[in-house]
């Protein structure tokens, strides 16, 4: 194995705090990145099923029964 033991692993040799920030930082972005569009969508789901309810549950735009 390259490191002697986990401290040194953690420390490399000095760049530790560079190198896992940077993995932080990517982790933090691509966890971002899975979690916004769930999020947009629950929310225009809840906007969308508010204004059929306040529309008396007929949907907008749609054709009038005859």
């Amino acid at each position: 194995m390259y490191f002697e033991s986990m401290a040194a692993a953690l420390q490399m040799e000095g760049h530790g705090a560079f190198v896992w920030s940077a993995y932080l930082i990517t982790l933090g972005a691509i966890v971002l990145i899975l979690y916004a569009p769930r999020r947009r969508e629950k929310r225009f789901l809840r906007q969308l099923e508010g204004q059929i309810r306040r529309s008396g549950g007929k949907v907008p735009g749609a054709a009038k029964e005859v």
